[in-house]
Order: structure tokens, then sequence, then C-alpha cells
């Protein structure tokens, strides 16, 4: 669950409609992780297929109506509009690294490849990022991360909110933090980016 509340916090939204009812909402396009995150909510709620318009990738939405479930959430510090206002929420260092891989897979980036192309010798290179429109959410999260040996890390404002950004060693240890121990939810497609640059140095 802690996993789900990371996802939230990066894709997720809290709606209340004029006839009183509460809903939180994930609209993704990786439907295979939807469908794990409907498993563990224990949700029959149908996930639905959204319009796709030119050049945008299909994206798939469930929706749950829980009046508990939302109230849990924005005591948890999940508000409606949360985009540019949300602060990370007071997390147990046991449950921590779930609430990261969550947050990771829903507004996390991970990049692998060439350091300098024009290089004669190649060295490969892999940098991770956490996007957020609140400053004050990706500033607690470095905070945080420092804890776990994490030294490096730089924020960068970008068009439409904030990107905190790793390079190579700091990369790792994130690898280390959201993948280690019982893992069960998680993007395939991420974690195959990191295990395959790990390889590349062995």
């Amino acid at each position: 669950m802690a996993y789900v509340l990371g996802f939230l916090y990066a894709d997720g939204n809290i709606i209340y409609t004029k006839r009183g009812t509460w809903f939180w909402s994930l609209q993704i396009t990786d439907k295979d992780i939807l469908e794990e995150i409907k498993k563990v909510t224990d949700s029959s709620h149908v996930i639905s297929k959204k319009k796709r318009y030119k050049n945008q990738k299909q994206s798939y939405r469930l929706q749950v109506g829980s009046k508990e479930m939302c109230a849990d959430l924005l005591r948890l510090g999940l508000t409606e509009r949360k985009s540019k206002t949300i602060l990370l929420p007071k997390i147990s260092k046991k449950y921590f690294p779930h609430f990261l891989r969550g947050y990771f897979d829903g507004d996390g980036g991970v990049w692998v490849g060439l350091k300098n192309k024009k290089s004669i010798y190649k060295i490969y290179a892999i940098s991770t990022a956490f996007t957020s429109g609140s400053k004050e959410f990706l500033v607690a999260l470095k905070e945080i991360l420092s804890k776990y040996k994490i030294s490096g890390g730089s924020l960068v404002q970008k068009e439409r909110g904030f990107d905190l950004k790793y390079s190579v060693n700091d990369s790792l240890i994130l690898y280390k933090i959201m993948y280690n121990g019982k893992c069960s939810l998680f993007l395939k497609r991420k974690k195959d980016k990191f295990e395959r640059f790990i390889k590349m140095r062995l």
C-alpha cells in the first residue's frame, strides 16, 4: 500500500463531485501495473480505456469511489489539485522504499546511454530523476535520501515544475533502496534499465 500511495502522490488525484461523492483516480499508460494496483486495493472497479488523440500513447484509468479511502488519503496529505502544493508525507523507514518506488514509477525517470558518443572509448552512464510541481516536496525528498548516503542530487526548475536529478553513483544507491528485499510491485521497464546498466559495468 505504501507503493500505491507513492504512485497516487505522483499520478493520482482525488475528486469530490457535486453529488457529495468521493473518488480517487489514476490515469496512466501502463495497464499492467494498474491491474496490479487494482488487485492490491481489492477494487472491483473497471479499468477504462481513455480516448487517444493524435500522437498520444494509449492511457487507462482506474477510478475508485470510496469515502473512507479518500479520507485516509486526505489525512496522509493527498489533496485535490495537489500538483504544486503537495508535501512529502511522514512514512516510516520500513515502508519508505516502497513509497519511493511507487512515486518513481509514477513521476520518475531513468536514462542509460553513452556519456560521450564522440569518444573513442565507450563510457556508459546512468541518471535518474524525480519530477514534481512542488519544490517543497522534492527538497524534503532530497533530505531524506541524504540519510541513505546519497550525497548528490540537483534541483532543476522546468517550465511546469522541478526535477530532482541524480548521477551514476547516487542512481545505483537508489536502485538498491527501491528494489532491495521484497518487491512485488514495480514497473518492469524502469527496473530493467537499471539492471542493464549494472550488467554493462561487470
